[in-house]
């Protein structure tokens, strides 16, 4: 399971996603996790860095959902309408 930060905005969105694409290549099985039930302070960028992220997956074959997904990032999700792209885990 990959975890995400307590903190994740546009300051540490691309840091943040290159861990988790490093990790994901070390990764041998087929499903790919993200744990954000730690998230307690986000922006935008960390719902940009989730579909960034589940790009990635999918790109390695790998299926993509996420655990513990803080209801305002879900309420930001469905605004976008990318809602269907993060699914639960």
């Amino acid at each position: 399971m990959l975890v995400l930060p307590e903190v994740l905005t546009h300051a540490q969105a691309t840091a943040c996603l290159r861990m988790l694409v490093q990790a994901l290549r070390a990764e041998t099985g087929q499903a790919a996790v993200v744990d954000a039930s730690g998230l307690v302070r986000f922006d935008s960028a960390a719902l940009a860095m989730l579909l960034e992220f589940r790009r990635e997956c999918l790109a390695l074959g790998k299926q993509f959902s996420i655990r513990g997904l803080p209801s305002r990032l879900g309420d930001l999700a469905a605004l976008y309408g990318v809602m269907d792209l993060l699914p639960a885990a």
